[in-house]
């Protein structure tokens, strides 16, 4: 292959304007690329539109318009993918016709352009190579289009400002513009977008090139936009950089212990999910951290990393210590109603941009999640099941002692003994838990209630969170502090379900007031109270079976709201939605009370769900019935991918297979397993205990799946297993 040169003279023909108008594109797709705090989000074209697209650094879009075209018109697509890794994209185009520059036209589909791009710490490398399969030389008109918004990212979502920074004017050089914006928080941000060969002309927002491609050959162009000017991008920069990115990615994809089973796509999906996982996990300098998705989400959530390291905690422990190490790290020590922070909450959200810097937005750090921290303590005592590391739980200690101390102090406030919560002040959420929208929490008639708002879920976690402090208690032989938080988790057990239960609708309600009235609706939330064990095996069993029914159940998963209550619909962010990772925590509550056959189904349902989506599960999908035939509905502004989606199929394979791992003992239960439909074999391979390696495989034979050692250093490891 050969770099491209200057092309001959053309006489002096200007290249043809861009159509202010781009040609029709067909379905609507979006691509995602990230490594560290940079992700980017491109159409099938490889083009940003400036929408909600872009290249993003430290939630400032550093990129709002990258786009290709041929002597003024867009190309036509042939394809686009991502490599099985997520390091990779490429997509594949080709011309329409081309008029004559120097030489003869180009008819349409002669020149076929390979337009390949990853990021690498901080910077977007893309190769444009040429290929032409016309039986003449030819020269190719090409132009890029390029801007920075500097647009922080509330702003990409809708937010207004009043007033913005100042956008320096463009600096063009002989290869590369330089684009600069100085914010109102005094940081200056840049971008520098470069190219391999001077361009014919380069302008502030566009570069044009005529690239000479012989008969039968091809040309490369390379391009880099970074914070800063490189050295001058070539073929040796982009393979050395795609190197190192594919090897960075290939470790985090190698951590824990491996799945494979007898299916192809049931591979693929793993795959996958890996690989999603791997992708938004973030090495911070506390260990590995999953941001929560892309684009909107791509940065540290506390709920998100828990549940998605929850979901994991069996094959990969090292992700939950990390995500436990920045949480500890970044929780509250003072109380701030702008903030919605007090002493001991674990954090919600953070975020770096010029408008949380400023405080216009409380996100900066943010603590607004009721639920946030008994799950950061719930985490702490699954992390320590699963690996006994008593050491880590020390250095821990007073972060969970805090954490219980402010659940304490919130759940007696209001005199009621629930956890509760009310924002601080009106830029906040004005709802807590996991479903934050604003219309989330209501009453049977639709009214919005007073708070603070008790969430049902939320008492299953502070539930949790109680037994688990009580274990650990135990562990570090502190026996009056655990029988003082196991008293407190039984009484909390007993107020729930003597508050919380509705024996006329066999369920339990959603919320509780600030008056003290039920919010008398059918909402998912309830199946969280089976993850953690309260419920009473009856009562399990009530919840179970309608979670199970059509009015939750739509085919593809269990809807977050029952089909006929006051604000249901299946097109809402939370009010009748499906969302993977809440599908995932009442099938592993569902396998805690023994509905076994109920897990394998709704795993079935997650899978066909996933190859409708390519094997990417979407953040959440509409909540429409399953029909025959029919794909599940997407929903249109859904984070794909997210790292508690991708997680979700872990969490339920757990379930299905009824595998626990004790590591206080050194032993691995395995209680009645299954195996999904269609899958009559899973090996899992690199099983960690402590220092042991395990390898075992679940195998159908006849109607019962059993249990094969596969080897590793299993001598001091029991399996206990029953069939």
């Amino acid at each position: 292959m050969m770099e491209p040169t200057r092309a001959p003279d053309t006489g002096g023909e200007a290249l043809p304007a861009i159509e202010a108008t781009p040609v029709p594109r067909g379905a609507a797709h979006h691509f995602a690329l990230k490594h560290g705090d940079t992700f980017l989000v491109t159409d099938t074209f490889g083009d940003i539109r400036g929408a909600g697209d872009g290249m993003f650094r430290d939630d400032t879009r550093v990129l709002s318009r990258f786009a290709l075209s041929l002597a003024g018109q867009p190309p036509s697509l042939l394809g686009a993918s991502l490599s099985e890794d997520n390091v990779l994209f490429t997509s594949h185009l080709t011309n329409r016709p081309l008029p004559p520059l120097g030489g003869q036209s180009i008819p349409e589909g002669v020149i076929h352009i390979e337009r390949a791009r990853f990021l690498w710490q901080e910077r977007l490398y893309e190769r444009l190579t040429l290929s032409n399969y016309g039986d003449f030389d030819t020269n190719v008109p090409l132009s890029i289009v390029f801007a920075a918004d500097f647009r922080d990212m509330f702003e990409v979502r809708g937010q207004s400002r009043p007033m913005r920074g100042e956008v320096a004017a463009p600096q063009i050089g002989t290869d590369s513009v330089l684009l600069r914006y100085e914010g109102l928080d005094d940081i200056v941000r840049s971008s520098v977008v470069a190219f391999s060969t001077a361009p014919l002309k380069l302008t502030t927002d566009r570069a044009d090139f005529i690239l000479a491609v012989r008969k039968h050959g091809n040309v490369e162009l390379y391009i880099e936009v970074g914070p800063d000017q490189p050295t001058r991008p070539g073929r040796t920069r982009f393979r050395a950089a795609a190197a190192r990115a594919r090897f960075s990615m290939r470790a985090q994809r190698r951590r824990g212990a491996r799945l494979r089973s007898s299916g192809r796509l049931f591979n693929n999906w793993i795959d996958k999910s890996r690989a999603d996982l791997a992708l938004l996990t973030t090495e911070l300098s506390t260990g590995p951290y999953p941001y929560a998705g892309i684009p909107w989400f791509s940065t540290p959530f506390g709920r998100d990393a828990i549940v998605t390291a929850l979901q994991t905690l069996w094959l990969d422990p090292a992700l939950a210590r990390g995500v436990l190490t920045f949480l500890s790290q970044n929780q509250a020590y003072e109380t701030s109603q702008f903030q919605d922070s007090a002493p001991g909450k674990i954090m919600h959200e953070t975020r770096k941009g010029e408008m949380t810097a400023l405080g216009e937005l409380p996100f900066r750090k943010y603590y607004g999640g009721v639920d946030t921290t008994p799950l950061f303590v719930i985490l702490a005592g699954a992390y320590a099941a699963r690996t006994a590391d008593l050491a880590f739980i020390d250095q821990l200690w007073p972060s969970l002692e805090a954490a219980m101390g402010w659940i304490e102090e919130q759940s007696n406030a209001n005199g009621r003994g629930f956890l509760d919560y009310a924002r601080g002040a009106e830029t906040g959420l004005a709802n807590q838990g996991w479903k934050d929208s604003s219309d989330s929490i209501f009453h049977a008639d639709g009214r919005t209630p007073d708070g603070p708002i008790a969430l049902v879920e939320v008492q299953g976690y502070v539930y949790g969170a109680l037994r688990a402090m009580a274990d650990l208690a135990q562990r570090r032989d502190d026996l009056e502090q655990a029988a003082h938080w196991l008293a407190r988790a039984q009484a909390l057990r007993t107020a729930v379900e003597a508050r919380f239960w509705m024996a006329d609708l066999g369920f339990y309600g959603l919320a509780m007031d600030g008056r003290g009235d039920m919010c008398r609706v059918r909402a998912s939330n309830a199946g969280h109270l089976l993850y953690v064990g309260l419920p009473s095996v009856d009562r399990a069993a009530c919840v179970a079976e309608q979670l199970l029914s059509a009015s939750f159940n739509n085919g593809w998963g269990i809807r977050t709201l029952a089909q006929g209550e006051a604000r249901f619909n299946p097109m809402s962010y939370h009010n009748g939605s499906v969302w993977p990772h809440d599908t995932a925590l009442c099938a592993a509550g569902l396998a805690r009370y023994g509905h076994r056959q109920s897990v394998v189904r709704l795993l079935s349902e997650t899978f066909e769900t996933a190859v409708h989506f390519g094997m990417r599960l979407p953040e959440l999908f509409c909540g429409f019935p399953r029909a025959p035939g029919e794909s599940p509905i997407a929903y249109p502004v859904a984070c794909l991918p997210q790292a508690w989606s991708s997680g979700a199929m872990f969490m339920i394979l757990q379930a299905c297979l009824g595998l626990r791992i004790d590591g206080w003992h050194r032993e691995i239960h395995i209680n009645r397993p299954s195996l999904p439909i269609g899958i009559d074999r899973i090996a899992l391979q690199g099983l960690m205990l402590g220092d042991t390696r395990i390898d075992l495989s679940f195998q159908r034979v006849g109607e019962r799946v059993v249990v094969v050692n596969d080897g590793g250093d299993q001598d001091s490891v029991r399996i206990l297993n029953q069939i």
